[in-house]
């Protein structure tokens, strides 16, 4: 909403990322942390991206939101992603909730 409700906004390729970055394997770790599970993470070599890939990393700096618009993530960084995580898990635990989810169809 902050970016399209300002002026400076327009014409602007602004980036809304949360200004960190994570691993596939350490996002799967938080998870099965926020849910209360132990895991093992096994690695399929053929899936892993290649050494000469031309993305190695993806970081998503919002600086120039921010800079424009005074947004920023109300979860940010790690600890944000985490806090993010605990409520999802939370909302998932709860039976009333899933006894909404449709999982099966696509809702907007």
């Amino acid at each position: 909403m902050s970016v399209a409700e300002s002026d400076k906004s327009v014409g602007e390729v602004i980036n809304i990322g949360s200004n960190f970055e994570i691993s596939i394997g350490d996002t799967v770790e938080l998870i099965a942390e926020a849910i209360g599970v132990e895991i093992e993470i096994e690695t399929d070599a053929v899936r892993l991206r290649p050494e000469k890939s031309e993305v190695d990393r993806l970081w998503a700096d919002n600086a120039k939101a921010k800079n424009l618009t005074g947004w920023e993530p109300l979860f940010g960084g790690r600890e944000g992603f985490k806090r993010g995580l605990a409520i999802t898990a939370a909302w998932f635990a709860d039976s009333e909730n899933l006894r909404r989810y449709k999982a099966d169809i696509y809702n907007i």
